[in-house]
């Protein structure tokens, strides 16, 4: 069926429990076949020791320890997922990530849903959730000990509340979103910028102002909520407002030091190696300066990271425009970055997300809900700016822009597929 073709229907079409199961049997089959090929029990990621430590401490204490590792303390989000889910033995890694391939194949589930509620069609929503079940970044996610499947779980089930709360229209359903987002925020603080986008149902023009108000109010009374406690817990520990934790300078510093202008000179993975050696040393030896200096506590520490690279920028203004395009362009380009990954993989990544890009930029266009459009491309444009000023890392845009590309590509694809039906 055409979905560009069809009537657009008021009513909301019902995945059924059967079509739900399968989604979800063959997402977390698809992701169990990836672990058990990647190495069940061993994790290769850089940032899984830490996750591992911090729920270890969880287990031990009962308390979120003060640091993480040596710059920063992590967001809790994941350590303490990670702590539960694998029945207090984070260290038994082939649990965590069972546990991520579960989460994201519920996550499957949610996006097929948000796909039935924004076309209103039950073929097209079988469809998001059949790519989506085995879209290989998502599938990827689940492979080892990170925070990637979790955090696309919440991010899309704020989404979903929140478009079916201000549907309906249910004051409830809204809170919860907002709620959600801050669980989102906790697990990856970068989420903390999508908090404007809570207020989208004051534009809803269906309703009266006064509903709208109390719609968006509802949202963002949720998100402060569950945001709150965590956030008056630092201030508590280490007598300084952190909304979330305290690695918002020293990402920043990576991001736009002249640590990352020489990051685009390096032609090897041995050279990586190298510069985050040195990158790291550099900072810590840059802390111990600040610790000498006074600069002791975390909010400060992060405060001054954030000065110096902007110290460092401003001394030569025209490299941080420079920073900024290549930034820009890591972040749009469809395929992993080549120093990484196997040409065969960057050129089959390359192809197939360049392809599922087109078609969701047909799918934008020529999509019936405008304001839900522009929602999406908001979420687009916010988590793509927030990223290039503070740091791009091409992992980092999977939960944000591969579930619209998802849902709108689907989309485009079945609007080009229709007209070329009509025209044959």
């Amino acid at each position: 069926m055409d979905p560009a073709a069809t009537r657009f229907s008021s009513s909301v079409p019902r995945l059924g429990r059967r079509a739900r199961i399968l989604f979800f049997l063959l997402a977390a089959s698809v992701r169990f076949a990836a672990i058990l090929w990647s190495g069940p029990d061993t994790s290769r990621f850089g940032d899984a020791a830490a996750y591992v430590y911090a729920a270890g401490e969880i287990v031990r204490t009962g308390h979120y320890p003060v640091a993480t590792e040596s710059l920063y303390f992590r967001a809790p989000g994941y350590p303490y997922f990670l702590a539960g889910a694998t029945l207090g033995h984070p260290e038994r890694i082939v649990r965590g990530k069972v546990a991520n391939a579960i989460v994201g194949a519920l996550a499957v589930l949610v996006l097929a849903a948000l796909s039935a509620r924004i076309f209103r069609s039950r073929g097209l929503a079988i469809a998001t959730g059949v790519v989506a079940a085995v879209h290989p970044a998502f599938v990827y996610a689940a492979t080892d000990i990170q925070s990637e499947p979790l955090f696309l779980l919440l991010l899309l089930a704020a989404g979903y509340l929140l478009l079916t709360g201000t549907d309906r229209p249910s004051t409830s359903l809204t809170l919860a979103s907002g709620g959600l987002l801050a669980l989102a925020a906790l697990t990856r603080p970068s989420a903390l910028v999508l908090a404007p986008l809570l207020l989208a149902p004051l534009a809803d023009g269906r309703y009266p102002l006064r509903a709208r108000a109390h719609l968006s109010g509802a949202a963002l009374a949720g998100f402060l909520f569950v945001l709150a406690p965590w956030t008056a817990r630092n201030a508590v520990v280490f007598r300084e407002p952190l909304p979330v934790n305290d690695a918002g300078g020293a990402v920043f510093y990576q991001g736009n030091s002249d640590w990352m202008e020489r990051f685009y000179r390096l032609e090897s993975v041995a050279d990586y190696h190298a510069w985050s050696r040195g990158m790291f040393a550099d900072m810590e030896r840059q802390k111990r300066d600040m610790a000498a200096a006074g600069v002791r506590t975390p909010g400060g520490r992060s405060r001054e990271f954030a000065r110096r690279a902007l110290a460092q920028r401003s001394a030569r203004p025209g490299s941080w425009a420079r920073l900024l395009a290549r930034k820009a362009w890591d972040w749009l380009r469809p395929y992993p970055h080549p120093l990484f990954w196997p040409r065969s993989v960057v050129v089959a990544v390359g192809v197939s997300i360049g392809l599922l890009t087109a078609l969701a930029g047909v799918g934008l266009a020529r999509a019936p809900r405008r304001g839900v459009t522009l929602f999406a491309a908001a979420v687009l444009g916010v988590s793509m700016a927030a990223h290039v000023v503070i740091l791009v890392v091409w992992r980092f845009r999977v939960p944000y822009w591969d579930p619209i590309l998802v849902l709108y590509g689907a989309y485009g694809a079945g609007t080009l597929a229709g007209r070329w039906r009509g025209s044959s």
